[in-house]
């Protein structure tokens, strides 16, 4: 089972931003959200794919990384608690990028307790295990010695390697079925079991909604959360009740 955090209260729970400097209508939304919903809480968690691609944490001098670093280490100045969790996008982001941002990272998993409540963070990519292809992938990138090995490279040829990647995984989504890139309801099952079951949130899919799971006789919650468009959308938590909330599209 993993760590148990604690953090305060109220919580908010983003992720698949994607950000890049391409997309100024999704920063534009990020940096209001920032000085906007999140300086009413005391808590966010950030589940993952926050940038389109993260390099390494030798890349956060690059002017766009930078200066999103920058916007988070101001929010956590202001006392907000923020946690990371990576995703598939930015499983590379580490220490110095935790440091630079005032963030704490997460694994994933992770069990929060919020109050009284029990909650199991996930980016959601471990839960498609229809998507055979993928899983082989992602044991690969995510095993240390070839992520070593990957960041012992110079950081242009890591870029160029990753852009080639996103072009062949766009292909690939063109030629698998959309029930295979969606979780698997036994894995989830399963997740939720050997976790007691908790409320699960992760993101990752890009099909928002809130499901119900009957598992051994229980019934737990699983939110999807949403990936940005131009405008922000996240999860919120007071205690008591979970909300969907929206940025208004510019």
């Amino acid at each position: 089972m993993p760590e148990v955090r604690h953090a305060a209260l109220p919580a908010l729970f983003i992720s698949d931003l994607h950000l890049s400097a391409e997309h100024a209508d999704t920063v534009a939304a990020f940096l209001a959200f920032l000085q906007g919903p999140t300086r009413e809480a005391g808590s966010l968690f950030i589940l993952g794919d926050l940038f389109e691609y993260w390099a390494g944490d030798d890349d956060i001098d690059a002017p766009f990384n930078r200066d999103m670093c920058a916007a988070l280490k101001a929010l956590s100045a202001t006392g907000v608690e923020l946690f990371y969790m990576t995703g598939n996008r930015d499983l590379l982001a580490g220490d110095d990028f935790a440091r630079t941002t005032g963030m704490r990272l997460l694994h994933d998993p992770s069990l929060l307790v919020l109050g009284e409540q029990r909650i199991l963070l996930s980016h959601g990519d471990a839960l498609c295990t229809d998507d055979h292809a993928y899983q082989a992938y992602r044991q690969q990138v995510r095993d240390p010695a070839w992520q070593a090995g990957f960041l012992s490279q110079p950081l242009a040829a890591r870029k160029a390697f990753i852009e080639s990647l996103r072009k062949q995984s766009e292909t690939a989504k063109q030629e698998k079925a959309l029930t295979i890139m969606d979780v698997n309801t036994a894995a989830v099952d399963a997740l939720l079991r050997g976790n007691g079951l908790p409320v699960l949130i992760h993101g990752h899919t890009h099909r928002p909604a809130r499901h119900l799971h009957q598992v051994d006789g229980h019934e737990c919650v699983r939110w999807v959360l949403s990936d940005w468009h131009g405008h922000a959308t996240w999860l919120s938590f007071d205690g008591t009740r979970f909300n969907a909330g929206e940025s208004t599209r510019a």
